[in-house]
């Protein structure tokens, strides 16, 4: 067993299969491979995947004419003739990703190598269902034709809305539930609208696993995202893999009814979590001081001029969420948490200051290698982000590992 199967993250080796009947899994077994390994010639390929030389000889072929493939050429290394070697084409198809929140759609390009090539956030006047798929798809377009790419070059998309999804007496309870989605097919009404296969998944776990690729979670296999949309809620990677649960609702801690550090308990929905610690009861105490519909860029400001409003929340939000960590680290035993999401990084940071003192958890121990808090590094793309990652594996991957971080990681102009 290795090093790797003891600590529970499986071996890293995806082998591939002979038969004709798994064609489709050799596909995605050889550009896993290549990708992984930047390039390498044919015979190489057939050694790490555990494929026949001539199935991967077609495999490859089949792939250059897709445009999913480059040839780069002939690697010298050693007598006789080199091999000619092929890579993922970064200017082959796309995958994307798109956040659909309450008040704005982030969006998000990957090319085949993960690499960022495009992104965008735009505000969002109606969250209906009649008007979503026509303003992913103009802002998929928007994407494309920034970076000279036509719509076809899309081999999949993932979309993020917020949860829970399917839940009855739920799906009207939290203050960030997009209206007028009960019952309708969000995969099947995207899908049509854009034209290609879509993927939904809930917001928290995209953002985790947006953050463990290009983010904070980089070096970090377990933890759990704390998302700040415009409610709450919570992502968690297990070995670098999301928990999604039976249903996709696993994390919808937002909903939750928690005793805060200072005040008096309430329970029920007028308890939950996200009515104290979020996005939405922030502005909801802004709309109250006179302030209506500010949008996140316009908080930092705010933050800037010690708003007392603000600075009054930071301080009612911190008592719910440090017994909030505490409650997540005794469940899951993270290496550590990542706050992140729509909030400005400086409200973030102020907002994990005011945490302390943290309560006693099965993570209050000596020689930590992570603070139990630390902020996340990719903003408010990292929903979208994770979408696009996810179609991006399920496209490349026979299996989902995050095992991985792209080699650029930076938007392209």
């Amino acid at each position: 067993m290795t090093s790797s199967e003891k600590q529970g993250r499986g071996p890293r080796l995806v082998i591939g299969s002979n038969p004709e009947r798994n064609r489709a899994h050799n596909r995605r077994v050889v550009l896993e491979v290549i990708r992984t390994h930047g390039h390498m010639g044919r015979t190489e390929i057939a050694r790490r995947a555990h494929i026949t030389p001539q199935a991967v000889a077609n495999i490859v072929d089949e792939l250059l004419g897709e445009g999913m493939l480059v040839q780069l050429g002939r690697l010298r290394s050693g007598r006789g003739q080199p091999p000619i070697q092929f890579a993922i084409n970064p200017d082959g198809p796309l995958t994307g990703g798109v956040e659909i929140a309450a008040d704005h759609i982030a969006t998000t390009l990957l090319d085949l190598s993960g690499a960022v090539r495009a992104q965008a956030i735009s505000p969002l006047q109606s969250a209906t269902p009649d008007q979503v798929p026509g303003r992913v798809l103009d802002e998929i377009d928007k994407l494309c034709a920034r970076i000279g790419a036509s719509r076809d070059r899309l081999i999949g998309v993932g979309a993020v809305m917020p949860g829970p999804f399917e839940i009855e007496g739920m799906s009207s309870v939290g203050p960030a539930t997009l209206p007028g989605w009960k019952g309708i097919d969000a995969k099947a009404t995207l899908s049509r609208a854009i034209g290609q296969p879509v993927s939904i998944e809930n917001d928290a776990t995209a953002a985790a696993v947006g953050e463990r690729l290009y983010g904070a979670g980089r070096q970090i296999s377990n933890f759990c995202f704390l998302y700040f949309g415009v409610g709450l809620g919570l992502g968690v990677l297990k070995d670098g893999v999301p928990l999604r649960g039976a249903f996709g609702n696993a994390g919808e801690i937002g909903h939750v009814a928690l005793v805060p550090r200072n005040g008096v308990a309430r329970y029920g929905p007028e308890g939950a979590l996200e009515r104290f610690a979020s996005l939405y009861a922030l502005r909801e105490k802004l709309a109250e001081s006179g302030r209506p519909n500010l949008d996140s860029e316009a908080l930092e400001p705010l933050f800037a001029r010690n708003d007392p409003v603000l600075a009054a929340w930071i301080t009612e939000a911190a008592d719910y969420l440090a017994p909030t960590v505490a409650m997540i680290e005794n469940i899951f035993d993270p290496e550590t948490v990542v706050f992140g999401g729509n909030l400005p990084d400086v409200i973030l940071d102020a907002l994990i200051a005011a945490l302390e003192p943290l309560p006693v958890s099965v993570s209050t121990r000596a020689g930590r290698t992570q603070p139990r808090v630390v902020r996340g590094q990719t903003g408010r793309f990292t929903a979208a982000l994770g979408a696009a990652a996810l179609a991006l594996h399920d496209v490349l991957s026979p299996q989902l590992s995050l095992e991985y971080s792209p080699a650029v990681a930076t938007a392209r102009p």
